[in-house]
């Protein structure tokens, strides 16, 4: 079941819990089951059915550019991170 890091600001969600095991064999499917078990998630994760704009989502130390549809494994680390922008132009 892949094993998925919280970020600090959802942790209230969580009940504190840095890291949770859910099922998925997508991050969509794992963003539904975490939904199931700490209800708001999603919606401070996704909007209109996509990540929110701030969000990227990084699958066994890769960010990834296929966000809901990435594909997961059994044994797959997700981690949800916070994009940055910006920088010197």
């Amino acid at each position: 079941m892949p094993q998925v890091w919280i970020p600090a600001l959802l942790r209230d969600l969580t009940g504190g819990q840095q890291t949770v095991h859910v099922p998925g064999k997508t991050v969509r499917q794992v963003i539904e089951n975490l939904e199931a078990n700490f209800p708001g998630l999603k919606a401070r994760l996704c909007q209109d059915e996509r990540l929110r704009p701030s969000i990227l989502v990084a699958v066994d130390g890769e960010i990834s550019t296929l966000g809901l549809r990435q594909g997961l494994q059994e044994a797959s680390e997700v981690h949800f991170l916070p994009a940055i922008r910006g920088g010197a132009t």
